[in-house]
């Protein structure tokens, strides 16, 4: 081989390597350039899937909401107010009332060897057992920014007992417009209305505390303090005279009342938010066989049909009125059957602790019985 075509074959082997080296330079530049662009686009991914940077702002927890909170928030009611309840040893939940109407079914808490004193305004008044800071059924629901907290307070039997309370339970019937009284043999069940109004201002003005039935039925039992200044307001039959002349003033002076309905008869809707509707049976305020009320003559399951019905006019049970004051072991038997936890006689007297509570007794209001005379039994 020539010496000039050496040459040339050297020079092309030199040529091919050049080349060869700069296109593994290349590919090996991509590489690279797509490693480094893979590891960039990872990175995010990767904090995201990890640990948030040191930098990073948490997100707040919300702050719970309180029970008082969690209650208004099932209601759109802008009447709605949560009743929360506090004191030594009261764990009751809060619960929703109706801004204006009356407290309703408020808790009697229970403790082992004390009785309790009742919910209070303020913490002072709890500790002091002032009554004229002592809320209950026949108060009406005040409350700001839809809230509002009951102080509950405590005492020993032992000072339950000394306080010696003995509860009149005031029966009313019919009303009437003369001075001078109705005639007739029903003539000492018609109050005069300017007598009743008398009585409604002396139990609204001077302190008089208005027990609910069931707040009573918890003092039967030792288990509630109610203090001597305490009185119960009741009308028997319902007459349209209790509803033309007596309830006006029922709501003028706030005086919580029962009116015992003999619901065969009248069916009316509660008159004032100051009324409770109990009963007075459904239809045995009516001479049995023997002269004497259906309720004394009629069986255990006549009875309980009775009352049942008389429940399902009204809603309730709780208390009943004994027509004419009739009763023996038998209606008293039918009654707790029906459900009944109570019952009120004629019979003279106060209801003290221990009471038999199908046999209350009452304080009569005759005609012609003024302020003075409500004075010298009630106090």
């Amino acid at each position: 081989m020539s010496s000039s075509r050496r040459v040339s074959l050297r020079r092309r082997r030199i040529l091919v390597g050049v080349v060869g080296a700069v296109v593994l330079l290349g590919v090996a530049g991509t590489i690279t350039a797509v490693a480094l662009a893979r590891q960039g686009t990872d990175a995010p991914n990767a904090a995201a899937a990890g640990t948030p940077s040191a930098s990073a702002t948490p997100t707040p927890t919300p702050t719970p909401l309180t029970p008082e909170e969690q209650l208004l928030a099932t209601t759109d009611d802008p009447a709605a107010c949560a009743v929360s309840f506090v004191g030594d040893g009261i764990a009751d939940p809060p619960m929703l009332q109706t801004q204006g109407a009356l407290f309703a079914s408020l808790p009697i808490p229970a403790r082992e060897g004390l009785v309790f004193a009742g919910w209070y305004a303020t913490p002072e008044d709890a500790a002091a057992f002032a009554i004229p800071g002592r809320v209950n059924g026949s108060e009406p629901v005040v409350c700001v920014d839809q809230r509002v907290t009951l102080h509950g307070s405590w005492m020993s039997p032992e000072q339950n007992a000394a306080e010696d309370a003995r509860i009149p339970i005031l029966m009313y019937h019919q009303f009437t417009t003369k001075p001078e009284g109705e005639s007739g043999w029903l003539r000492g069940n018609y109050a005069y209305i300017g007598d009743f109004e008398a009585h409604l201002n002396h139990i609204a003005s001077t302190g008089f505390y208005l027990p609910t039935w069931d707040e009573l039925s918890a003092f039967i039992d030792g288990r509630l303090f109610l203090p001597n200044h305490s009185v119960i307001v009741t009308d028997d039959d319902a007459d349209q005279s209790w509803f033309d002349l007596a309830v006006p003033l029922v709501d003028k002076y706030k005086v919580l009342s029962t009116s015992y309905m003999i619901t065969a008869y009248r069916q009316d809707p509660a008159p004032s938010p100051y009324v409770l509707r109990r009963s007075h049976t459904h239809d045995m305020h009516q001479a049995g066989a023997n002269g004497d009320g259906r309720i004394v003559n009629w069986t255990v399951p006549e009875i309980v049909a009775d009352m049942e019905a008389s429940a399902g006019v009204l809603g309730v049970k709780e208390v009943m009125a004994y027509p004419f004051g009739h009763y023996n072991d038998t209606a008293k038997e039918a009654l707790r059957q029906a459900g009944w936890e109570m019952a009120r006689t004629i019979e003279p007297g106060y209801v003290t602790i221990g009471t038999d509570k199908l046999a209350l007794p009452t304080i009569r209001i005759n005609y012609g019985m003024g302020v003075d005379a409500l004075v010298g039994l009630i106090g």
